[in-house]
């Protein structure tokens, strides 16, 4: 059987959610399995306060500015920015504007360098990808709140034996928050955005119903 050869040359996928809602993942599994360039915007939010909580800088604008100007992404994935501290303090660095606009720059600079990408956060659709370019999917992560502080507990347990579960939940609950109400560039749902229920979803459901949006949008 012959396969289907993809009409579109490019696809960019916007990736949003609350904490721990399996964002990270779906992006991961998708641009595997299409092939797409990925960058997880939580990581640049983690390496700025980590930037920050490390050299505690006169001045943060200037100094972020220089750092991400020369940043090579691929050195962040193998970094330990998944701390408690660090996850705590980025959603402070999160709020602050001038902030967010020396890491959208960064963004906006990927999106136009490569065709076929994948870009997951919190404000994708709507800061990101939103135009020029624009995405072509979107997709909305959603978990209950005792689901994804398991998960992340779990996870923050293998360098962290101390932490309880009733603590990961009131920081993803705080988070959240914080990530709903902020000012600027808050976690919003578009309108054209496809819910993905990671509480519901297996993870092999989740890439089936992400696939079939995807594969309409590349050969149809």
């Amino acid at each position: 059987m012959k396969l289907k050869k993809a009409k579109k040359k490019y696809l960019r996928l916007a990736f949003d959610g609350f904490s721990a809602s399996g964002k990270s993942l779906g992006a991961k599994l998708i641009s595997k399995k299409y092939n797409l360039r990925l960058l997880n915007s939580g990581l640049l939010y983690r390496f700025a306060a980590f930037l920050i909580l490390k050299n505690n800088p006169k001045k943060k604008i200037p100094f972020l500015k220089k750092r991400f100007k020369k940043l090579n992404y691929k050195l962040l994935t193998s970094m330990n920015l998944q701390t408690e501290e660090i996850s705590n303090y980025s959603s402070v660095v999160a709020k602050q504007e001038k902030v967010r606009t020396v890491l959208k720059k960064f963004q906006k600079k990927f999106a136009k360098k490569y065709n076929r990408i994948a870009i997951e956060g919190r404000d994708i659709s709507t800061k990101i990808l939103n135009r020029n370019p624009r995405y072509d999917l979107s997709f909305f992560f959603k978990c209950n709140l005792d689901m994804a502080a398991l998960r992340r507990w779990k996870d923050l347990k293998i360098s962290n034996k101390q932490i309880t579960l009733e603590e990961v939940k009131k920081s993803l609950k705080k988070r959240n928050d914080l990530d709903v109400k902020r000012r600027f560039s808050p976690l919003i749902q578009t309108k054209d955005s496809i819910v993905i229920r990671t509480d519901i979803l297996s993870k092999k459901e989740m890439v089936i119903k992400m696939s079939k949006e995807i594969d309409k949008k590349l050969f149809f």
